[in-house]
């Protein structure tokens, strides 16, 4: 029974560390979207750091990643940045890497 118990508390554990490692890859991702986008925008520094923390608060709106797109879109249509849905869609997936590659490295 201890050997059941056991196991199921490492399964426990593991999941709860895979769910942690994904919360921090999306909310590093987000940033550096948010980076990306506010670079568009040509915002100031200190413009900058408050957009990427918007971009990451984005993401708690609703399940998935289309609150994270359609802010950034909208931000950047009226900020009159020559950018289309499918260029957020492809620098999201671009800054996912990133951030899974920081993740992992350490950085």
């Amino acid at each position: 029974m201890t050997d059941f118990n056991d196991r199921r508390r490492g399964e426990e554990a593991k999941y709860a560390m895979d769910e942690e490692t994904a919360f921090k890859v999306a909310a590093r991702r987000n940033r550096l979207l948010g980076e990306w986008a506010a670079d568009l925008m040509n915002l100031t520094e200190e413009e900058t750091d408050s957009y990427r923390k918007a971009v990451v608060q984005a993401d708690f709106e609703e399940a998935g990643d289309e609150d994270v797109i359609r802010k950034v879109l909208g931000d950047l249509t009226a900020a009159s940045c020559d950018v289309d849905e499918a260029a957020v869609r492809a620098k999201l997936a671009e800054c996912e890497v990133e951030a899974r590659r920081q993740l992992i490295g350490g950085a």
